[in-house]
This record gives structure tokens, sequence and C-alpha cells, in this order.
């Protein structure tokens, strides 16, 4: 597939921001704009297989014909009135089918929509269909047994991460303005790292995550915005974050926040480099050096950059994730896996998670839950010497989307399915909002990202400072899909 920059239509092109704002301004008609995103859709997402459950075409155009006589009403429903959205498929979509990438729930149409649903729509959004991931979200490649496997942005034939995949691919080859996810092990970071564009995994309790069964103990996943660009992003946060009741953890901060100008400067801001945690990690050549590069973009926006490291066991950490992890996703599918008609139809990983989690004890929870808050005590001293802190946001680059999952990183065996993506762990125990923001391309023509790590609820400074980054470097706009190496 050879999709070059000079192949995007003019609307096509455009940000989300700049889109409504063209809306609104009636340069184009909502009726425009959807035939230009499915026009967009039907060249190529047959290529890499990013949206599925896709509604008819007459229906959306039909419902984009409707947003344009409010419009000439003068009714607004919101800043995405006429823009196209696809909903990962792990989210509930009332009416609409929602599979979570497995046989089990191939079917499924729920009743009603999840929380981050409801809010793009009363935005005014039209919903086209969803964004494809893996089975239950579980592992940073999209693939499984309904739809197939999700193909990179920039080569089809490699992994697009995951799980928000299909967002991350859609974003870049402009077939969606902007788009949702949802990060547990890195799933609105990796994809984002691996497809050149952005993703923020907000503060714990930013986004109302569900309405689910569990109000209290999940506490690791959280849905969040992509885009392609910061501003895009700070726009959608926006819409998703703020309080809902049926969440009772949910921040009650004025969403608002995110719409102001996100303009700052940065001279004399502190920055510690965590790196590879001191060679723990294991890494891909390159992944390091080239993110090493980039730490020169945040010295020219007058920032203090070095290296430092959290004084904590990495090891301890990861096993204290398996702990939480086990147990989060025993308590989510055991009762399918209980059933033996319904288990052999789980992937393996997930079968070996449910396993981890029967096996543990109260006590072993109970300790996770005490290492993990000792986890984020370490980053909150790391943060009185620092502002913010940098990380890779993978070990590897996009690999051969036909495997499941890299078995060696750097020379090193890999012991889980997922341990190639220890990288994201740290700021999902802690809470902490993390955006990774792209830093080039290594010789080969993939693309890596990096996290920028904020305190806890920082997560407007967090979107500045990838906003200032973003205008220095101007990654997305630079090497769009199909540009010349």
């Amino acid at each position: 597939m050879d999709i070059a920059a000079q192949d995007f239509g003019p609307i096509v092109e455009l940000g989300a921001v700049e889109l409504s704002r063209a809306i609104h301004a009636r340069r184009f008609s909502c009726r425009e704009v959807m035939s230009a995103y499915l026009d967009r859709i039907e060249r190529c997402n047959p290529g890499v297989n990013a949206l599925v459950s896709l509604r008819e075409r007459q229906v959306l155009l039909a419902e984009a014909e409707e947003r344009d006589r409010q419009l000439d009403r003068s009714q607004s429903m919101g800043w995405m009135h006429g823009m196209p959205q696809a909903i990962k498929d792990l989210a509930a979509t009332a009416g609409l089918r929602t599979t979570l990438g497995s046989p089990l729930f191939a079917e499924q149409i729920p009743a009603h929509d999840a929380i981050c649903v409801e809010r793009v729509r009363a935005s005014g959004a039209i919903i086209v269909g969803k964004s494809n991931v893996p089975e239950f979200g579980l592992g940073s490649q999209t693939y499984n047994k309904v739809f197939g496997t999700t193909g990179n942005a920039y080569d089809p034939r490699l992994n697009a991460g995951g799980s928000s995949g299909g967002a991350a691919v859609a974003l870049a080859l402009r077939m969606l303005p902007v788009a949702d996810g949802s990060d547990m092990m890195g799933s609105l970071r990796n994809p984002a790292a691996f497809n050149n564009v952005f993703g923020l995994r907000p503060s714990q309790g930013r986004v109302p995550h569900g309405p689910a069964p569990e109000l209290f103990v999940q506490q690791l996943a959280t849905e969040g915005p992509m885009g392609r660009s910061v501003a895009d992003i700070a726009r959608l946060l926006a819409t998703q974050a703020g309080y809902d009741s049926r969440v009772p953890l949910s921040l009650k901060e004025d969403p608002a926040i995110f719409n102001e100008p996100l303009q700052r400067d940065f001279r004399g801001a502190r920055l510690g480099w965590l790196g590879d945690f001191d060679g723990y990690l294991a890494m891909d050549d390159g992944v390091l050096a080239l993110c090493e590069s980039a730490l020169g973009d945040f010295r020219q926006l007058g920032c203090e950059v070095e290296a430092c490291q959290p004084e904590f066991s990495m090891a301890t950490l990861w096993q204290c994730w398996l702990v939480h992890r086990h147990w989060l996703v025993q308590g989510n599918l055991g009762p399918l896996y209980a059933d033996p008609q319904k288990r052999h139809l789980l992937k393996p990983e997930a079968q070996w998670e449910v396993e981890g989690g029967l096996g543990l004890s109260a006590a072993d929870v109970y300790r996770a839950s005490q290492i993990r808050s000792d986890w984020y005590r370490a980053l909150e001293r790391l943060f009185e010497r620092y502002d913010f802190l940098l990380l890779p946001s993978a070990q590897v680059f996009p690999f051969d989307a036909g495997v499941p999952w890299p078995r060696f990183v750097g020379g090193r065996e890999m012991d889980t399915y997922h341990r190639w993506m220890e990288v994201v762990i740290g700021p999902t125990l802690a809470g902490l909002p993390s955006l990774s923001v792209p830093v080039g391309f290594n010789p080969a023509g993939l693309p890596m990202g990096m996290q920028i790590i904020g305190p806890a609820q920082a997560d407007r400074a967090v979107l500045q400072l990838g906003y200032a980054h973003e205008q220095l470097t101007q990654w997305v706009r630079r090497r769009p899909p199909g540009h010349p190496l």
C-alpha cells in the first residue's frame, strides 16, 4: 500500500479542532465531511483492517444531513457536531456490535453506551463503526478471531500495537479525525508510538470508566484520547473527562481546563530521563538511541534534562504488576474460563491470566497493593527534583504482524506474552498521566514514541509539554504514512 502525503484530501488532512471550526463556519457541510471520510475508509481500510463493524454509508450520510439541518437552524450539539468517530471495540455502543475481539461476543449488541460513548455522541459525533482490538484487549498486538489482524500504518505487514491498535492506525491514515482508546498496559501509548501519533493515558479517575459491574477495585484501566496533535487530544479529553456519579472514584475537576490554550514557557523545567532503568529493561537495537537523541528536542525548549533512577526494585514492580493483572483479569474472565465449552474459545494468554489469578491469595493481593503504594511514593520523591519524567513508549519497533508477541528482545528471552511492554507499567501502577509523543524513525522508517510522565493529576501540564515538543518537531506533519525516506 503506497499512500503518499499528497493523496490526503483537504478535509481528512484537517486536525479535529480545525475540522470542527470548518464545519461550524460552514466551509464544509457535515455530509461532505462524512463522504470524504467514508471514501478514505473505503480506500485505506482494506489494506490495514483498522476499522470494523462499519455502518452503512447511506445511513451515515443521512445522519450527516440531519446534522446539517441542525446547523441551518443555528443548532450545534457541540464541538464534534457532524464529525465521524469510531469507538474502540472494548467500549459498549448501543445498537452497534461490540465484540471485545472475542468469538464469545461476536454478535453482542449492547443496549446502552459506555460513558465515553455517551459523551462524544452528546458532542455531536456520528459513530461510523468500531476500531479493532486484541481479544479482550489483552496484548499489544491487535489481532483476534472475529476480525483478524490490524496492520501498521507505515507497513501493513507489521504490528500496529495495541490494544488501541485499530484506533492508532485509523488516525495515522486519516480515516478518523480523532480517536478514543483505553489503556491498562500501554494501550494508548504503544500503538501511538508504533503509528507516529499521540496517545494520552490520563490520571487515574480523570475519565470515568464504565459503567461497569465493579466500581472500586478496577483501577488499572482507563479510557482516554488519541490524536494527530496534542490540541486534538486535549479537546477530546475535555469531552471524555469529568465526574460521573456512576463512577464514584472519578475526578470532579472541571474538564473545561483542557480547552484552554496549551502554550507555556518551559525554560528551566527539570526533566528526568529514566531510559531503560539502568539496563533493567531489554530494548531492541536503536530504540534507546533514538529516544536519547530526542532529549535534545527538550533541551532546545529550554528544559534541563538529566538521567535519573527511582529508588525501587523494578523486578519487584513487575511481580506486583503480575499479581494485579492476574487478579483483575481473573475477576473479569473467570466465569468464562469456568465453563469448559467457553474456555477453549479464550486465547491462551487469557487462560494464562485467569489461571494466575486462581492461584492468588488475599494476602498476595494485599501485599501487591502495598508494593504499588511504595512505587507511587518512590516516584513522588523523584518529582521533588523533577517536573516531568521521560521514558520510551515501547521496547521494540513494530514487528511482524503474524507473530503474536516477540520471544526475544535485545537478545533476552521474554517469559510472558507482555514482558516486552514492561516499560509502560510504571505510570499505570502509579495512576499518573503519561503522554506518548512521536520522537522520530529508525533507518528502516519505523516510528517510535516517548512517554512524558507527570505528577498525579497534572494532565494539563503533561499536555503543555507535549504541545511544546510537537511545535518544535512536527513529526506527524513531516512523516505521514507513505512519505519517502
